[in-house]
């Protein structure tokens, strides 16, 4: 049995006591899942299910159950003012509505259910969730080839995670995508992921896609911007400290599913650091109410490093990611004393993550050069942001 953060299940139980809970995320990730882990004590209505449909539509469920479970909920006309007729009856069960897209798809920033409502967003297993359950190099490979989704990761064979992944993908494509957005090229999207499937942790060109795709650049950037709603794809923007100058350079682009990409090695090694930083950023947001954000480093010399997460616009940590190089790279020594010497944050703590390593070293200037299993098994934001 594969089981999620227990501080996101404390978490999501006490705010049911006292707001409506979205659950977020990639489609089969396991929200339902984790949503009935909660109490044994609830009724789950799907609105694609016509039986489920009538009752909701009536309001005929057992309203002696401690939690009611919408899922697909978004398709319902008018479903957030309906929401909200319920949510403010005096006497009524605790409310979760699970949905396979971006919270902001389906809610507008000041309607009807402002202040009504928390967040929590579920993503693929990590090494951080399935430390302890089997061996860790192990897990390690598998995240790597067939991603952390429970059903690829827990299939025997590459070739049932790899069928799991085309007909994910054509769900997401075929359902999820028309009920959101009127798209008549859906062969088009198609192809753009095909392409950044091999084009991980290289920047993204919107202008160098459009050509090849045939298309306008702002319908590559609506593309992108789609599928990162529907959780396909997340964007890491150049770091600035003026965000105006990091929209207008170009992003990478990385899968919350690793086993959707198909370059080298060090391509989905990055990809795997990526998805694991995101994650831990969300947790901590959704937890703790911080703001968190997710960067790379490249300045006009192209001094690069991997990534840069930010907490509370406070630069906390660099990351490197190489698959065995553990000596610490000029670019990481750059940024690291930069950050220090202009006192942006002295305290900025640096790691080279290294695929194939076992042990953890620093060097004279405190940078860290750990195994990348060791690490991502016990990353925790909430001490980094602290000290």
């Amino acid at each position: 049995m594969i089981y999620r953060s227990k501080k996101q299940i404390e978490q999501i139980k006490k705010d049911l006591e006292k707001k409506i809970v979205f659950i977020s995320g990639p489609r089969q990730v396991g929200k339902t899942t984790l949503s009935k882990l909660l109490t044994s004590n609830f009724d789950y209505l799907n609105f694609d299910i016509i039986e489920d449909r009538a009752k909701i539509i009536k309001q005929d469920w057992n309203w002696n159950k401690e939690v009611i479970i919408f899922d697909e909920l978004h398709k319902k006309t008018k479903w957030k003012s309906w929401l909200k007729g319920i949510y403010d009856r005096e006497v009524r069960p605790h409310l979760l509505v699970t949905g396979s897209a971006k919270l902001n798809t389906y809610k507008k920033v000041g309607d009807s259910l402002a202040g009504r409502f928390f967040e929590h967003r579920l993503h693929p297993l990590d090494l951080k969730e399935l430390k302890g359950q089997g061996n860790s190099k192990e897990n390690f490979q598998k995240l790597l080839k067939q991603g952390g989704f429970p059903e690829a990761f827990t299939s025997l064979k590459e070739t049932d995670a790899a069928r799991f992944r085309k007909s994910h993908l054509d769900v997401i494509l075929r359902q999820d995508l028309i009920d959101l957005e009127t798209v008549k090229n859906i062969t088009g999207i198609e192809t753009l992921i095909a392409l950044m499937k091999d084009r991980v942790g290289g920047g993204i060109s919107f202008s160098s896609l459009a050509r090849d795709l045939e298309v306008d650049p702002k319908t590559v950037k609506n593309w992108i911007r789609i599928l990162e709603d529907l959780y396909v794809i997340f964007s890491v923007r150049p770091y600035s400290s003026k965000i105006t100058r990091s929209i207008l350079k170009e992003p990478k682009v990385y899968f919350f599913d690793n086993g959707q990409v198909k370059a080298d090695e060090g391509a989905r090694f990055e990809n795997l650091v990526a998805t694991a930083l995101l994650k831990e950023i969300h947790l901590m947001e959704d937890l703790y109410g911080v703001n968190g954000e997710l960067f790379y480093l490249r300045n006009k010399e192209k001094i690069e490093v991997d990534f840069l997460v930010v907490i509370d616009r406070r630069p906390v940590l660099l990351v490197e990611a190489k698959m065995s190089d553990t000596q610490v790279t000029p670019s990481l020594a750059h940024y690291s004393q930069y950050f220090k010497e202009n006192k942006i944050n002295p305290n900025i703590k640096s790691v080279q993550l290294v695929a194939n390593f076992s042990e953890t070293k620093k060097n004279k200037n405190g940078i860290e050069v750990s195994s990348a299993i060791r690490w991502l098994e016990n990353i925790d934001f909430k001490n980094i942001s602290e000290s």
